[in-house]
């Protein structure tokens, strides 16, 4: 049985992969998760690219959340096994948008049935998962896009062009990022939910996760919790993190140390309210990152990059808008004048575009595999770290083989 459905999947994968694209013709797409970040992703396809796609299939865990999608997606086909979606030879391309733990194994199925895959960040937890993507993107020949949408945000853009790559920032010696007051972290279950509704599927929301009973906490905040979401960690640094990647063109740190606890949230959790990391890299420089969930809701959420160089301060912002940007120069060493540019805040439309067009034209994606890889494997370093309470340097297993 094993055998037969992967010879169904790799002849999937075979056909997809021969496929030429007409100038016309939409994407058809499979969403896997329907929670909350799923439904988002749902709607802002449609909103930037109407005539492009076509939703044709949906699943999850949950029959609520499927009947929601529907709503988003009328006539689109609801699925319960993620695998029964995969199978179908007139899908191009799929959304994952599950809870963490599930990211590899889903991308992994996706990417050998053919499918093109955008991925909710982190991609992965661990190493070696994040191999098992790279793996089979390029045997595949597929393209990922993985949601660190730092990549695409505009002003993240023109601040990397205009100080970063022309060499007005000059010596970098400091990244400091910075992801204060989500929300996310102190969710709560909704009443009403100490019982398991009947149309939700918990052994399957498990899955690859460590085996326990119903818990609704767990459910409608995995934030909190290490094998599901990660913690702060894995879930929001990575953003952040990624975005300082992205500006120095950093992949692999050094080592990794870290500090942190649950200072006030004493609710069961098993991963940090408060939490702060160093990593040190052979480009000469350290990333810091700090995060901290005790100020909300009341505070509004704050996520940045700044670096501190020869050249002055260049400071970009996700959430608080007031600017996209400011530079700050050091008259030492840089004649340019300072600068306060304001944006707009967007979230991932600009990568949702980039994946569109890059199914198109077979082109690498600007969050794709490789640097989703290196930037999440940084984040699991910080992570041993603060397990460990010790110093973890890079181990060259971690090294993605040429390809």
């Amino acid at each position: 049985m094993v055998s037969s459905r992967r010879t169904f999947l790799t002849s999937v994968a075979a056909a997809s992969a021969a496929r030429v694209w007409g100038a016309n013709e939409r994407i058809r797409i499979g969403v896997i998760g329907t929670g909350g970040r799923g439904q988002w992703l749902m709607k802002a396809l449609q909103r930037i690219a109407p005539g492009e796609i076509e939703i044709v299939a949906v699943c999850d865990v949950w029959d609520v959340r499927r009947n929601q999608a529907v709503q988003i997606a009328p006539g689109a086909e609801q699925y319960l096994d993620y695998r029964r979606l995969l199978e179908r030879r007139d899908i191009d391309a799929v959304i994952i948008a599950t809870p963490d733990h599930w990211h590899a194994t889903m991308t992994v199925d996706a990417l050998n049935a053919g499918k093109d895959v955008y991925v909710e960040k982190p991609m992965v937890h661990y190493p070696r998962d994040g191999q098992a993507i790279v793996r089979a993107a390029r045997a595949n020949r597929r393209i990922v896009q993985v949601g660190t949408q730092g990549r695409a945000m505009p002003n993240f853009v023109e601040a990397k062009q205009r100080y970063i790559d022309t060499g007005v920032m000059g010596k970098v010696g400091l990244a400091r990022t910075w992801y204060m007051s989500n929300t996310g972290y102190v969710r709560t279950a909704p009443a009403g939910y100490e019982r398991k509704p009947d149309g939700l599927d918990w052994d399957r929301w498990l899955g690859p996760g460590p085996k326990v009973p119903w818990n609704p906490e767990i459910y409608f905040s995995p934030y909190k919790w290490l094998h599901y979401m990660g913690g702060m960690i894995m879930g929001i640094a990575i953003h952040v993190v990624d975005s300082a990647h992205h500006w120095l063109n950093l992949r692999k740190p050094l080592a990794a140390v870290a500090a942190g606890g649950i200072y006030y949230y004493k609710d069961g959790r098993d991963t940090p309210d408060v939490v702060s990391f160093i990593l040190e890299y052979p480009e000469e420089l350290i990333v810091t990152f700090t995060a901290e969930c005790l100020t909300c809701p009341g505070i509004k959420t704050s996520a940045g990059v700044e670096l501190r160089g020869t050249g002055g301060v260049l400071w970009a912002e996700r959430y608080i808008q007031d600017y996209g940007y400011i530079y700050t120069p050091n008259p030492k060493f840089s004649q340019e004048p300072p600068a306060a540019v304001r944006f707009p805040p967007t979230n991932a439309e600009n990568l949702l575009r980039d994946w569109l067009d890059r199914i198109r034209d077979r082109k690498r994606t600007l969050a794709n595999e490789e640097e989703a890889y290196y930037s999440t494997v940084a984040c699991y370093m910080a992570a041993q770290a603060l397990r460990t309470r010790s110093r973890v340097v890079w181990d060259r297993r971690w090294d993605l083989q040429q390809g």
